[in-house]
């Protein structure tokens, strides 16, 4: 189901609980909501449909992907970025690194690690910012 977007920063700013087996149906509604974004969105976090779980989901090479719990284990290569985001107005400046490790638990729950560079990179830090409560 597509979701509305929130836009409370109160909200926004709270740190996401860690996401289990039952919200799968959360994630669905995650990765709808931002298809129906997909022309202005390129990843979402779950507090951005109000729901306060560590879940993310964002378009990397074409494919939407989901990620529970995901952390961010190792990072490379800081710059600097002016960012926008669907739950804030305007655009910020961010901190982002160009070469990032992320353990997450995939749909079944196993856990994964993957390295991401460049702008599937950003992405992720950004929504994983989301879930640590951090604002741009």
């Amino acid at each position: 189901m597509v979701r509305e977007i929130c836009k409370d920063t109160e909200f926004l700013a709270q740190k996401a609980q860690p996401a289990t087996i039952e919200d799968i149906s959360v994630a669905a509604d995650l990765l709808e909501t931002l298809q129906a974004h997909r022309e202005g969105c390129v990843g979402m976090a779950a507090n951005m449909i109000g729901v306060n779980k560590r879940i993310i989901a964002f378009e990397c090479d074409g494919e939407y992907m989901v990620m529970f719990n995901p952390q961010i284990i190792k990072k490379s290569d800081r710059y600097e970025i002016k960012e926008g985001c669907l739950s804030l107005s305007g655009m910020r400046t961010a901190t982002r690194w160009k070469s990032i490790k992320v353990q997450y638990q995939n749909e079944q729950f196993q856990t994964r690690f993957k390295t991401f560079t460049g702008w599937t990179a950003q992405i992720i830090q950004h929504e994983i910012d989301h879930c640590e409560g951090v604002l741009i």
